[in-house]
């Protein structure tokens, strides 16, 4: 036994490390090698062979890093010569490898624990467990900004997760969705709460915000001060912007009240002002709203013989929030029964105390229709402008904001914009709300075309892709191709959001929904924007608990084939306000039995639908379209003016029928017959397919392409 311990630990030695043996070869303990052979342990070493297999003992390279358990146990077994007690044979050599190998791995089986051991076992492979189940990808935010709807795999996106994650939380709560699955804000939030990720819900432009360029205090110049006129209904608002301006804006109102927004500059001895005049109706909040919100003073109207109404302390409400001064303007002092003393006092409560009164606030008594007083209230205006330092900076890319949009039959597109900074100059590439564009050509309130507009000033521009919405953001851009892109992620966004607007409730809650609520659904078509967004929140105001007012779809443009088969797949109303259905739209909807109505002034249209929910529907006098013409020629005749020669296509006219002037589905004149006749006979009716000639009477804007529908006021009766 003592003869055999000295191999065993030349052996240890040898075999962890390479020994060189001979001319450049290379040797390990063990085998015979020939010339420049490797071989193992006891060979020596040739030149320049390397057999496949070596002497005795021969055994597969051990891999680097050192020998390992199964290289020492056949060293041991192999330091024994043949012939030694003890020594094993080739024979038995496997029969030895294979039990050391068994006691071994007997060696590596764990024993038994103690508890405190299997306690300390058992929390790590909970830990373990826990982090496999950890969400995939890089760390989630600790809060994310979306809109009012979200689709699955952008909520993933910004939670910096994969969709299957997301869509596994949503699975567990109870949501059977897909990727392109759009979820509302409130269970975007429950989602990302488990992440531990906070939701901020935001609007459409704060989550594509436009970066704008960097204003330079040496850069700044003074601007005009952007003035709101606000009010009650009939104060005297639009009298006083016309007397101002010298113009006659209201007799083209329908019902002589302002349902539009109409932004103004005029040139005054002491400055220029920029006038924003927003309708005083009730249905106007957020018209009113919006024009708070870009303007630097508020001129309240109120007048002197009426005093501070509801509207009234609605403007007040609005400016204050907007934090804007107000100048006081009592008007119609002329009236015998005027009381501005009254109106003082009544003004007091909401913070507006009088300087002559120991306050703040500017008062002026006016009289818009004669006059009165019109030079110290643009005084006063001009003083308060220059106490706030209005300034801006003409030499950025422009950033302004949208008064009013609408369609024009010859111009398309068409908004009106207020430039709030920057110069806007033709040929700009924008992108407004939704929308993008190049300045096509721009015009003043006076329809005058203008080649730049600077900071303040309000302009009517045309090169628009589409009707962006009153009160959206604009921006120049770098390149027509950049606006695109913008317009592209906002419309997509517009398009989800609207879509789950649209969405009817699911199968689990149906039939609860229909046993509890009863729903009105209409679709709003208008002339402009401002207008249908107005119409939209009124009627949204008229819900209730029993009656549910639910408004599927509200744009701008005459009524078309695809709104008609919209109202039949969801049995909705058509409201039209100051738009009027294509001829093909009028036999779809007469095929399908949707109903269409059309208004003028939007209070009566809220009050009809106001008295449909409350079944207060008396009988009343409606129109009833007799027939409808296309003018297909124009002919100008001396001391008689155009005349349209035209061919009937529906229905039949009469001579005593009124008459209605519908280019490109708007509503360009209403009025009467002057001459109606077959050849050179007057007639007293032409019936559907015959070709007749007419005037009309007062007007003489008519093109070939012009459709003129002819009706007549019946009595209905009317049902609920």
């Amino acid at each position: 036994m003592a003869r055999a311990s000295v191999p065993i630990r030349a052996a240890r030695v040898s075999v962890a490390t390479r020994v060189v043996r001979g001319q450049g070869q290379r040797s390990y303990q063990g085998g015979q090698g020939g010339q420049g052979q490797r071989s193992y342990q006891g060979g020596q070493g040739g030149q320049g062979q390397r057999p496949q297999q070596g002497g005795q003992g021969f055994r597969p390279r051990p891999p680097l890093g050192g020998a390992t358990p199964f290289d020492d146990l056949v060293r041991k077994s192999e330091a024994k010569p043949e012939g030694v007690p003890g020594a094993a044979t080739g024979k038995d050599r496997g029969k030895i490898i294979h039990k050391k190998s068994d006691e071994l791995n007997q060696s590596k089986k764990p024993g038994p624990r103690k508890d405190g051991e299997r306690d300390v076992l058992r929390r790590f492979e909970r830990s373990v467990k826990k982090r496999r189940k950890a969400p995939s990808g890089t760390t989630v935010p600790t809060s994310i900004d979306i809109l009012e709807s979200i689709q699955v795999g952008e909520l993933a996106k910004k939670l910096n997760l994969k969709p299957g994650d997301v869509i596994g939380r949503l699975m567990k709560m109870g949501e059977m969705v897909t990727i392109n699955k759009v979820i509302d804000a409130e269970t975007a939030a429950l989602v990302a709460t488990e992440f531990g990720c906070e939701v901020r819900v935001v609007s459409l432009y704060d989550e594509t915000i436009i970066k704008e360029e960097e204003d330079l205090a040496e850069a700044m110049v003074r601007r005009p001060p952007v003035v709101t006129i606000m009010g009650h209904v009939d104060h005297g608002k639009t009298r006083l912007l016309d007397t101002i301006r010298s113009t006659n804006v209201i007799d083209t109102e329908a019902g002589a009240i302002t349902q539009h927004i109409g932004a103004y500059q005029v040139e005054t001895p002491q400055g220029r002002i920029t006038f924003l005049d927003t309708p005083g109706h009730e249905a106007f909040t957020a018209m009113r709203a919006r024009g708070a919100s870009v303007t630097d003073i508020v001129i309240l109207v109120v007048a002197a013989d009426d005093g501070v109404k509801e509207q009234t302390v609605e403007a007040i409400t609005h400016a204050k929030e907007a934090n804007v001064p107000i100048i006081v303007a009592v008007n119609k002092i002329d009236l015998p029964n005027a009381n501005p003393d009254k109106v003082k006092q009544a003004l007091v409560p909401h913070g507006l105390q009088p300087e002559d009164w120991g306050g703040t606030t500017v008062f002026c008594e006016i009289s818009a229709k004669n006059n009165i007083g019109i030079e110290h209230l643009l005084e006063m205006v001009l003083l308060q402008a220059e106490l706030l330092d209005l300034k801006a900076n003409p030499t950025v890319k422009a950033v302004g904001r949208v008064v009013e949009a609408r369609v024009d039959p010859g111009k398309g597109p068409v908004a009106t914009v207020l430039v709030q900074k920057g110069t806007l100059r033709e040929g700009d590439p924008f992108v407004v709300g939704v929308y993008s564009g190049r300045v096509r050509a721009m015009f003043d309130d006076f329809n005058h075309r203008l080649k730049e507009a600077g900071p303040a000033t309000p302009v009517e521009i045309t090169g628009l892709d589409g009707v962006p919405g009153s009160g959206d953001p604009f921006h120049v851009l770098e390149t027509e191709k950049e606006a695109r892109e913008f317009a592209s992620v906002r419309q997509h966004y517009k398009q989800i959001t609207e879509a789950s607007q649209r969405a009817q409730p699911s199968l689990r809650t149906l039939d609860n929904w229909m046993a509890s609520h009863k729903e009105i659904k209409l679709i709003v078509k208008g002339d402009v924007h401002g207008s249908v967004e107005a119409i939209r929140d009124g009627l949204l105001k008229l819900s209730d608990d029993e009656v549910k007012v639910r408004v599927i779809y509200a744009a701008t443009g005459g009524i078309t084939e695809s709104d008609v088969t919209l109202a039949a797949a969801s049995e909705a109303l058509i409201l039209g306000f100051q738009v009027r259905a294509s001829v093909s739209a009028t036999d779809l909807a007469e095929k399908n039995g949707v109903d269409i109505r059309y208004y003028s002034i939007i209070y009566a249209l809220l009050e009809d639908i106001k008295k449909a929910m409350t079944g207060m529907l008396e009988p009343t006098y409606e129109e009833e379209r007799t027939g409808d013409i296309e003018i297909r020629q124009v002919f100008k005749i001396s001391k008689i003016g155009n005349v349209a020669g035209c061919m009937v296509k529906r229905g039949k006219v009469h001579r005593s029928n009124k008459i209605r002037l519908v280019r490109n589905g708007v509503v360009i004149h209403e009025g009467e017959l002057s001459a109606l006749k077959r050849f050179k006979d007057d007639v007293a009716e032409v019936a559907e397919g015959y070709e007749c000639g007419l005037s009309i009477k007062g007007f003489n804007d008519i093109q070939e392409g012009d459709i003129v529908e002819a009706y007549k006021i019946v009595e209905v009766s009317r049902q609920s």
